[in-house]
């Protein structure tokens, strides 16, 4: 009789060890692969959707245009065409992310259909890449752009609804609106596009604040908002700007039966839109405050009144989420990744957490500006054993306090990033002489 081996091969990973992996095919991590690509850093880039564009591709509606300005929004390095308007839409942005991986050439490197299920510390400061097919890598470091768009956030409910909850990425054309009673929960950006949406072509439509916004408009005086602001603007001189502008246009929120936010302008996102206040003055947008209670097909507020609804969408945005991470490395706290130079840690070498934030506008042009200082900080990482997120927190800096963030003040903050880039060089090999015997810890 022939005894058959049964002992199972399992094939060793892949040595990728003289390169990076870039998660994400999306705005940011096509931006990081183009500077990295410039810089001469090898890479390998995976998505685990079937195209390239990230939410441009798969998680915005078809109506969806940006609220920063084209001239803001495109990479610096490579502008928009001429032809298209100061917001453009969503088909418009993903063709825009096409042309740029293709000027650059680099689709080569993209890997699509290749969802990551775990990313681990191993042994002499490399990374474990595990995707979903089973297939393993070990790369030298791991670029985190996996974007923040697609965890869903829900609201907690008491009671239960009849009708259909959806989360505002589920919302994809004004169909699902039509002839609807409509309850629209959040005061953002997509939850104001889709209450006006639902003005338009619903039976009903309800924004259901659980606190006031500040409704800045798109544009004053013919310019977008975004291209008022110039980079020598510190933040209180823009936010006088803009209570201007939001005076002379939007008035006071009592005009429309709205309680004034009581923050700031800008400590929290800005909410750009100019239909709403049009609607609600119209009558086909009510305000309402915030959820107590679905009662069937009802629902009531807490000022105690009920309105009946077919359609609840949630607009509450989204956590910020690694979840092919380790819980030694979830790093987040609410929305805020807690680490240094807004994308390092102290403790691991050869991760970086990128894009998580969320700049005020300007996402091309600041990618744009942080991709090259960024590929200098991985060639520095090259030359020392310590992560340089030790480097940063020896050099005394702190932990983000907000995911918010000042486009200009970031652009001022990269610049003498670079005319620092010696002293940054300089203190980096001072602090990996005091630690020679660094390792990331196994996982």
């Amino acid at each position: 009789m022939i005894q058959l081996d049964r002992t199972k091969v399992v094939p060793q990973p892949l040595d990728r060890t003289d390169r990076h992996l870039i998660l994400g095919a999306g705005f940011v991590g096509l931006g990081m692969a183009q500077a990295l690509q410039a810089a001469g850093i090898p890479y390998d880039q995976v998505d685990a959707s079937d195209q390239i564009g990230g939410n441009w591709y798969h998680g915005v509606y078809q109506t969806a245009h940006i609220i920063s300005s084209r001239k803001i929004t495109q990479f610096t390095h490579f502008p928009m065409p001429s032809h298209y308007p100061d917001f453009p839409s969503a088909s418009q942005m993903r063709d825009y992310l096409n042309a740029f991986a293709d000027h650059f050439k680099l689709r080569d490197s993209i890997e699509l259909n290749c969802p990551v299920t775990e990313v681990r510390p191993i042994e002499q400061n490399h990374w474990q890449v595990t995707f979903a097919t089973g297939e393993q890598r070990i790369y030298k470091g791991i670029l985190l752009c996996n974007g923040h768009h697609w965890d869903k956030r829900f609201p907690q409910f008491q009671g239960e609804f009849n009708g259909e909850i959806i989360h505002s990425k589920d919302y994809k054309h004004p169909d699902q609106l039509r002839g609807k009673r409509v309850l629209v929960i959040g005061g953002g950006n997509s939850a104001c596009d889709i209450a006006a949406e639902a003005a338009r072509v619903g039976a009903k439509s309800v924004l259901s604040l659980r606190e006031p916004v500040w409704f800045l408009p798109k544009t004053f005086g013919g310019t977008p908002i975004s291209d008022l602001i110039r980079w020598w603007m510190p933040e209180w001189l823009q936010r006088l700007l803009a209570y201007s502008i939001v005076r002379l246009t939007f008035g006071t929120h009592e005009s429309y039966g709205l309680t004034k936010p009581t923050y700031r302008i800008f400590e929290k996102h800005p909410t750009l839109n100019n239909e709403v206040p049009y609607y609600i003055q119209h009558g086909r947008i009510q305000p309402k405050p915030a959820v107590r209670e679905l009662k069937g097909d009802a629902v009531e507020f807490m000022d105690g009144s009920c309105e009946t609804f077919d359609l609840i969408v949630c607009a509450t945005g989204f956590h910020v989420s690694y979840p092919f991470l380790p819980p030694a490395l979830q790093r987040v706290e609410g929305a805020i990744v807690k680490c240094y130079g807004s994308c390092f840690l102290d403790d691991y070498k050869g991760i970086y957490y990128i894009g998580w934030g969320q700049a005020r506008g300007g996402v091309g042009s600041l990618i744009s500006a942080y991709g090259s200082f960024f590929a200098r900080c991985l060639q520095l990482q090259d030359d020392i054993n310590v992560p340089l997120g030790l480097v940063l927190k020896e050099m005394g800096q702190q932990f983000p306090k907000t995911h918010i963030s000042d486009p200009q003040a970031a652009f001022r903050q990269l610049k003498l990033a670079h005319l620092g880039f010696r002293w940054l060089t300089y203190k980096a090999h001072q602090v990996d002489r005091r630690h020679p015997d660094f390792q990331n810890v196994p996982l």
